[in-house]
């Protein structure tokens, strides 16, 4: 009698044998390459696709709506980690071009027990178990599933990355320091630019608890930076070769300017002060990438608009400081009480985003090819700002879903702004905000209160009330 077998269960069996038989067939590989020269089959491509869908994608938006407890959290984070398991055997199934081993295959297996854990955690606390030994350690396990659940997007980044360096066969032997300054340097300038853009649309309160300015912690991270480049960009004993000296007085310069820039982040009474010193160092920084000698005409072109790009943040953020905000310390101080960033406030966050990918795609291995298929600077220039501003809009949507679920808009109150600001546009007086308005009334009818009570301290009070009137009428 034939047995009946359901049809997912023969294709999840069929799955698992590939991936048991799967092994990269290292004799397909050329002497010295680290991928074979196949393409790239349909199946990794599905892997691919999968993987920054679940890990680009669905998982950073899951975290965020952690963060504010919605009730979608647990359904979109289970779909997340259902698609990031489908495409973990994916790449173990696939044919067409093979792989020598390499980081991206190691971190994976890392980056998936960190999400079993991740998935065990937050199956125990959705079982709400607060008695006896449960309510000792449950607080333990809130927390380090908070924290694993911020670092996962740090880490998702880091393997996506390692994906597209093994896919390309990139980053071997020689070429492996210069990778390394590119994409940590790149990944850096793209990280910082996600910070400014998380204290401008959400963490100004965070700024004002702290009492201290943002070029505080812009000078701290600076002169930390500049010290491990100092001690990290030259084999010491060694000769120094290409770039190094370059590189190492960049450094130099990042952790001097970045002392100076947290001596000047204070007032005399302790207050946070802002200045312009961190701007300086972006923007100096950005002349001397731009003049960095290269090799291939395409890569100094593409070094040319990378430091131009880091200039021009840099020069921003010395306009927003010096013109837009005025030397204030948050939105709120310079707006008047409101919340909303001025838009060219957004100009120095995205050209960061800019300059991290141009300098990410700008490696040696990664210009020879460009070079060989033709391609030309603007072409490829174009395609790195499309994914900057692609970025930039994923976080700023993701800004926009946390802070409309932690701080919902008062809908009458916002309402009566919109009517006061039809009036304004009317003919009334042309105030920034409406508590200034309100300000200057209330101001208005205390003055006239003041005179009432004046002239009825002079002994007449009825005759001082009716010569009042009768002048202001």
């Amino acid at each position: 009698m034939a047995r009946y077998q359901h049809p997912g269960a023969t294709a999840a069996f069929i799955l698992v044998q590939r991936v048991a038989a799967h092994e990269h067939h290292d004799d397909k590989i050329p002497e010295g390459e680290s991928v074979s020269p196949d393409p790239i089959d349909t199946t990794l491509w599905i892997h691919i696709l999968i993987q920054i869908l679940a890990f680009g994608l669905v998982f950073p938006t899951g975290m965020v709506l952690g963060i504010v407890r919605s009730r979608w959290h647990v359904p979109l984070q289970t779909l997340g980690a259902l698609l990031a398991i489908l495409g973990y055997f994916l790449g173990h199934a696939h044919g067409g071009r093979q792989f020598a081993p390499n980081i991206h295959a190691s971190f994976a297996t890392i980056l998936m027990l960190l999400l079993l854990v991740q998935v065990l955690f937050g199956i125990y606390l959705k079982l709400h178990l607060e008695r006896g030994i449960h309510g000792r350690i449950r607080r333990y396990f809130v927390f380090s599933h908070g924290v694993i659940g911020k670092v996962m997007p740090v880490v998702s980044w880091v393997q996506m990355l390692f994906g597209g360096i093994t896919a390309l066969g990139f980053c071997r032997n020689d070429h492996l320091g210069q990778c390394l300054a590119h994409f940590i340097m790149g990944s850096a300038f793209i990280g910082y630019g996600i910070v400014l853009t998380i204290l401008l649309l959400v963490g100004q309160n965070w700024l004002r608890r702290t009492e201290r300015s943002q070029e505080f912690f812009d000078s701290l991270l600076i002169a930390a930076w500049g010290c491990v480049n100092t001690f990290t960009e030259h084999r010491w004993g060694g000769p120094w070769v290409k770039n190094d000296l370059q590189h190492t007085s960049m450094g130099i310069v990042w952790w001097c300017a970045g002392l100076l820039g947290l001596w000047l982040s204070r007032k005399r009474d302790g207050r946070p002060k802002r200045n312009l010193i961190p701007a300086m160092v972006i923007l100096i920084t950005g002349w001397a990438m731009s003049a960095h000698p290269q090799g291939l005409m395409l890569s100094t072109h593409v070094h040319s608009v990378f430091g131009y790009t880091l200039m021009a943040a840099g020069a921003a953020r010395v306009v927003e400081i010096s013109f837009v905000v005025r030397d204030k310390e948050t939105v709120e101080e310079w707006s008047g009480g409101g919340d909303e960033a001025n838009s060219w406030q957004y100009l120095t966050p995205f050209l960061l985003y800019a300059s991290g990918f141009l300098f990410m795609g700008a490696t040696e291995e990664e210009m020879a090819l460009l070079s060989n298929a033709h391609v030309s600077h603007v072409s490829y220039i174009l395609i790195l700002y499309s994914i900057s501003f692609l970025l930039f809009l994923f976080v700023a949507m993701l800004l926009n879903l946390y802070a409309s679920r932690a701080w919902p808009l008062d809908r009458t109150a916002a309402t009566k702004k919109n009517t006061d600001a039809v009036d304004v546009a009317n003919g009334a007086p042309r105030e920034r905000a409406n508590g200034h308005l309100e300000r200057r009334m209330r101001d208005a009818e205390e003055f006239e209160l003041e005179g009432l009570m004046s002239d009825d301290e002079d002994g007449g009070g009825g005759e001082g009330i009716g010569v009042k009137h009768s002048q202001s009428t």
